[in-house]
């Protein structure tokens, strides 16, 4: 029996990637002035722009001449875009930000006149299982999706929504092959049988690829190849939602109701998610100042700021795309993605300033901007020194005041001490504002040279090793032969631990104490600062260091009682359960065989995981630290992982390609690295108040 072949036209476009943006975004016009002449004169009935608006605004921005054509083509159903702003990464994004990526997208979309949508997301590595909740919110009830599909059928309902696998990828570009017809044909065929295997009686064919452009003969092309096919195929030129009408009925044949993170078929280059880790630590510190200001500007009903967090979550979005906050991109385009951050920052904390200076906090005052009332120990900073606080760090600077005040300029003698207090408030109510108070309450803090403590939580140093109530934590090396995508290990490469060099007390007052502990690693000390607050639940590590060393991944490895099965890591801020083979070791499971990428025990976590079983309890809250492994009863978080190349083509781990071979030298982070986690024991319920401490939405 023949199958019908419903094929579509699209471009998958990287904002930026082996290119940096604006060398795109010249390509860009050269592609979508094609793909708009050819619609204007009929001759392709119509084009499915990737699912995403920022590139055809990018277009825009150039063509403004070009708006009302490409209106009227939306208008007519020639032309779809939406419903997202950016092809964002779904594993680094938290559902904040992929909510505002959807309210953005659909917002631009509709106000060119398209209000029909898909879920599509053609090649982000692997799929969150909480996205089709996210897409229900907005009214999307369909999603087409390609990595991380194990042996799946084309059409399946992915957590209730239904579901297109788009089994062998989105990039068909047998049609700009410099080839003869009869060659194509073969390589068509070839696809379309493999596809077949997996599809009903329709087959859903994408034609193009990256940043590639639209054959101006591709009509005739396609005629050509249905007279070659015909014992086969069929085809109809048509669009993706013409497709997911004529299969309506398929999509119960197969349910899951999971991620989609198998690697067997499609590569899910799980080492992305530690490559330029400095990258994950601005995306998260972002991530968490834009919802804290929206969430302040909400309260204080300041609208005048809404057009100016929308352009800096437009910049945040961008900077989310997966070639870009996976750190898989040209050294060039990474530098701007930093400059991008800075920027979002630079904005966040100067709304957060004007606010502040209009409502008096100079006078030391504490605003609660969480749902839940918040008691801790807060830091404030000040020009003048009040009596009864600790005081802790000075600096030098400007008063916030000051620089916040329009009818003032800073001057040399302004230039003056700054000086950072701690304080301990207690049930501050949600969306409140109270003074914040001296406090004089009992300290359970206790600190000698080689460890830290309190009434919950002991680190102690022994034998040169470090301990966290009883569980051992280590600094581990590794050899690292792969790339931006994929660590790449030596086989049955056992690593270096490295040692306690010293240990200084550096702080101790009644509301913090600090430690700090250097380790011998090697080519330089690795410091770790292990602070400690009053009656807190949870230690603060905060590691410096000056990395002089290439190819190589350093872990925070965390030795656990008994062989780790099952970890929960957060993902669209819940928790997901996640299930490991404790005795798999990827240094000794390297494959041979071209077109593999190895299975590994490593994943990908948002701000934090949590082991509740039995014989193990440990819960990790980071800033930026955004992938775990686990091998036995070692739980390792990469603080560092080093490579100098895009896509390496020896990569141990992975026999293909998974893109350009370009030298990358800011990949191997040479220079100073800092990373941050916060150690705590307990439940679900005590990584929720622990995360809620850490990312707190309080303001002084």
């Amino acid at each position: 029996m023949r199958k019908h072949v419903i094929a579509y036209l699209h471009t998958h476009w990287d904002r930026e990637w082996y290119r940096e943006y604006e060398i795109f975004r010249l390509r860009l016009l050269r592609v979508f002035d094609n793909v708009l002449a050819l619609l204007a004169k009929n001759k392709i009935p119509s084009f499915y722009f990737d699912g995403q608006v920022s590139a055809l605004e990018d277009y825009l921005e150039m063509r403004p001449q070009n708006r009302e054509l490409v209106e009227g083509l939306i208008r007519h159903k020639k032309l779809f875009i939406g419903p997202f702003y950016c092809l964002t990464d779904e594993f680094l994004t938290d559902k904040t930000c992929f909510s505002k990526n959807l309210e953005l997208g659909i917002k631009t979309a509709q106000k060119y006149g398209c209000n029909d949508f898909i879920g599509y997301l053609p090649d982000t590595f692997g799929h969150s299982q909480n996205v089709p909740d996210i897409l229900r919110d907005f009214g999307i009830d369909k999603c087409i999706v390609w990595r991380g599909c194990g042996d799946f059928p084309s059409e399946f309902r992915w957590c209730g929504l239904n579901t297109v696998n788009l089994v062998r990828g989105y990039f068909h570009d047998v049609f700009s092959m410099k080839a003869n017809t009869e060659v194509k044909a073969e390589a068509l065929k070839k696809e379309l049988d493999l596809i077949s295997e997996k599809s009903g009686n329709y087959i859903l064919l994408p034609i193009g690829a990256d940043h590639l452009g639209t054959e101006k003969d591709i009509v005739s092309q396609l005629e050509t190849m249905g007279e070659l096919l015909k014992e086969d195929y069929y085809f109809t030129l048509s669009n993706p939602f013409d497709y997911f009408l004529r299969v309506e009925n398929d999509f119960d044949k197969f349910r899951w109701d999971e991620e989609l993170r198998d690697n067997s078929r499609t590569f899910t280059l799980q080492g992305c998610y530690s490559s330029r880790l400095d990258l994950k630590r601005y995306n998260t510190i972002c991530s968490y100042k834009l919802d804290l200001v929206s969430r302040l500007v909400k309260q204080q009903r300041e609208l005048k700021y809404d057009n100016l967090i929308e352009y800096a979550y437009k910049m945040l979005l961008q900077n989310q795309a997966h070639d870009s906050i996976c750190g898989c991109s040209t050294d060039d385009v990474h530098s701007e993605n930093l400059i991008r951050y800075k920027k979002i920052l630079q904005i966040a904390d100067g709304i957060i300033d004007e606010i502040k200076f209009a409502n008096n906090f100079e006078q030391r005052r504490i605003i609660n901007l969480s749902d839940k009332d918040f008691s801790g120990i807060v830091e404030f900073e000040t020009t003048n020194q009040p009596e009864g606080y600790e005081l802790v760090s000075t600096r030098k600077g400007f008063d916030f005041g000051l620089l916040a005040d329009t009818q003032r300029i800073p001057v040399t003698e302004d230039y003056t001490t700054i000086y950072k207090y701690l304080a301990e408030v207690k049930d501050v109510e949600p969306y409140e504002t109270e003074f914040i108070m001296p406090n004089y309450t009992p300290s359970d803090l206790n600190v000698t040279e080689n460890s830290i403590s309190n009434s919950y939580i002991t680190l102690s140093v022994n034998e040169r090793e470090v301990f966290i109530n009883g569980i051992k934590l280590s600094l581990k090396d590794f050899s690292d032969l792969g790339d931006s995508y994929n660590c790449g290990p030596k086989e049955n490469d056992e690593g270096k631990e490295y040692k306690v060099l010293r240990t200084k007390v550096i702080l101790n007052t009644q509301m913090r104490a600090c430690l700090k502990i250097d380790y011998d690693g090697s080519w330089d000390v690795i410091t770790m600062y292990v602070t400690l607050d009053k009656n807190s639940s949870y230690l603060k590590l905060y590691y410096e260091w000056e990395n002089t060393q290439k190819n190589h991944i350093l872990y925070a490895n965390y030795e656990l009682k008994a062989p780790i099965n099952t970890v929960y890591s957060e993902d669209m801020n819940v928790l997901v359960k996640r299930t490991f083979d404790s005795n798999y070791d990827i240094r000794k499971n390297l494959p041979k065989t071209k077109g593999l990428e190895a299975k590994t025990n490593t994943a990908p976590m948002q701000r934090g995981l949590l082991i509740d079983e039995k014989e193990n309890n440990i819960g990790i809250i980071t800033k930026g630290l955004t992938q775990y492994e686990v091998y036995s009863n070692n739980l390792m978080i990469p603080i560092l992982r080093a490579t100098g190349i895009i896509s390496e083509p020896n990569n141990p781990a992975r026999t293909t390609p998974a893109g350009p071979p370009i030298p990358v030298t800011s990949l191997q982070m040479i220079g100073r690295n800092i990373a941050e986690m916060y150690v705590f024991f307990g439940n679900e319920n005590a990584f929720k108040e622990t995360l809620s401490k850490v990312y707190n939405y309080v303001i002084t």
